[in-house]
Formats: C-alpha cells, structure tokens, sequence
C-alpha cells in the first residue's frame, strides 16, 4: 500500500471511478494535455482518452452548464474550476440549476455531477488564488459541500461524491495537496458523506475544524496534551448537509468548544454550527462557544498570508480561555 498525497489520491479516486464506470467524464481549463494546474488529473487523458478528459475553454459558466447538461443525460461529470476564486461565474448555473434539478423535476431528473476546485490559502498565491468561501455554496439547499483533510479521505470521500446521485461542491485544500501523505488502499471503497469523523477522543473540550486547519488542531490538540488538557478533535468533512448529531453529542461529553476554520468570522460555517450549539446543547456548555478564525478582508498577500490563517497557538490561547471559565 503506498503513501499517497492528498492531490494523488484525488488522481487515484478519479482513475478507479473512470475504470469502474464508462459514464464518468471530466472536464475542466488544462486538465487534459497538462494535467492540471495542480497536476490532479495527471495521466487521465493518456489512459482514458480526449473523450473521457476534457479540455474546456477558459469559461466557468460554459463548463458548470456543460456539467448540468452531461449529468441530465446519464454521464456523471466531474468538473474541475482552477481555483475556488474562479468558480463564481458558474455560481448561477450551480445554485439555479445544478441545485434545483430533483426538486423542479419532482425527482424525474437529478444531477449526478461533482465541481472540484482547489481552495484555501497558504500557497503565496495573489488575490481570487486563495478564496475560502465554502460557506456560500452550504448555504444553498440542494447542493452537498464537502471538503476533504487527508488523503485517505480525500479518496474515499471523492469516490462517495461521484457515486451520489445529487451535485457535490468538492474543495481540495490545495495548502495540504502535497504537504502531507498517509497509505491510501486502491481499492474503491467510499467513505460516508453527511458525516463528521472523530479524529481524536477527548473529554475536556470539543475541536471542530475542516480542510487544512486540521492540521493545525491536531497539533494544538497534541500541544493541549501536554498541559493536562484532554481535546476531541472532530472533522466535519461534510458542510453540507451537516451533521449535527456527531458535533452535539460530543459537546455535551465535553462541555466546551472551538471552531476552528481559515474562512473569514463573518457569515463563516462556524457560526452555524456555534448556533446549532447554542439551540440544541446550551445547557451541557461550561463556557461560550469560541471561534477561532481568518479575518474579514481579502486574504493578504505572501508575509501576512500565516498571520491571517489560523496558528496553532491561537487554538491554544482560545482552548485556554475556554477552560479558565
């Protein structure tokens, strides 16, 4: 079994579903003779052919629409958009078609099609490179967000979202494409969508983070240790429809939580899950919900890039503040 990075085990996901059903097909800007701009899609046209991997023009709205169509006719398209600061042309066709299908059609027409786009900050990259803004599209009923924070997930959780039968929005936090690699089996079996993971039991305060910033609450989480202070670190990986089951149950066990993310504070997922916390748990909380999060501008550029994303010593600092009161 090989160490994999992240961006391989989306290359390996995509080759398993492409071997294993004939009505997978991609498209996207470059992602055929070059590969991608991240080098995901990587040998797919040489070994499935320019029918199966396609080059599009430089056109968002074209390949969202295009996706749509493919999707209504019996191909499962995955479409990739180069950068999640790109992917705002096609929002019209995502939220007003793609999204809407099953519930227009009365269920007569669905949309089984995955938008891919590389997000997050992280890589030094200048303005619409480095956009986190998941929680526009987890706003949208219809559509599924889904966001992976490992290879092993960003396999399994891939698979699952071509295999759904309605559109999935799927951000790959490109800070960790290439920053990490764990075993991943190719074997084409999913993981779950619509569930959180448990990283790590704990019983003094709840972690809930996703994409690349859970790295950063691990290690807090491992930094938190070391003072005495038991953390459960918990991946949310499906933003949409969100699984508050798994996040209620285990700030009722701890009684206390941060929400970690790279997003900015305002209208940020963190806050839905804070206020489904204050709805459904107030009474097991031993201290208001924290979120630790980027900051309300435009992500800045290269030196102030780490100051804007969350560190590990800010987790602690806000853990800390949780457990004094």
């Amino acid at each position: 079994m090989p160490n994999v990075t992240l961006v391989e085990a989306v290359n390996m996901a995509l080759a398993w579903e492409m071997d294993h059903d004939p009505n997978v097909v991609l498209l996207g800007e470059d992602i055929a003779t070059n590969g991608g701009v991240f080098r995901a899609t990587v040998g797919l046209k040489e070994r499935f052919g320019y029918k199966r991997v396609m080059d599009t023009p430089l056109a968002e709205t074209l390949i969202a629409g295009t996706a749509i169509g493919m999707a209504t006719q019996g191909l499962r398209p995955v479409a990739e958009f180069q950068f999640m600061g790109f992917i705002y042309a096609g929002m019209e066709q995502l939220v007003s078609h793609a999204a809407r299908l099953r519930n227009r059609t009365r269920g007569r027409i669905t949309c089984p099609a995955v938008f891919r786009a590389p997000f997050g900050g992280g890589i030094h990259a200048p303005e619409h490179h480095s956009e986190s803004t998941e929680a526009l599209f987890a706003h949208i009923p219809g559509l599924r967000v889904v966001i992976p924070s490992s290879p092993q997930r960003a396999y399994g959780l891939l698979l699952a979202a071509i295999r759904n039968p309605d559109p999935v929005v799927f951000l790959e936090p490109k800070r960790i494409y290439r920053a990490v690699s764990q075993p991943v089996e190719d074997t084409g079996e999913a993981l779950p969508l619509d569930t959180c993971f448990t990283l790590r039991e704990g019983d003094d305060v709840t972690l809930i983070s996703w994409g690349a910033s859970i790295h950063e609450t691990l290690q807090a989480a491992d930094r938190l240790a070391e003072q005495g202070i038991s953390a459960e670190v918990i991946d949310v990986a499906t933003l949409s429809p969100l699984d508050r089951d798994t996040l209620l149950c285990s700030v009722a066990k701890t009684g206390r939580c941060v929400i970690i993310h790279e997003a900015c504070r305002n209208g940020g997922v963190g806050a839905e899950i804070a206020a489904s916390i204050a709805e459904a748990a107030f009474l097991d909380l031993q201290a208001p919900v924290v979120r630790v999060t980027g900051y309300d501008t435009v992500m800045p550029y290269y030196r102030l890039e780490n100051f804007y994303l969350p560190q590990v010593e800010d987790i602690v600092a806000a853990v800390e503040q949780v457990i004094a009161l």
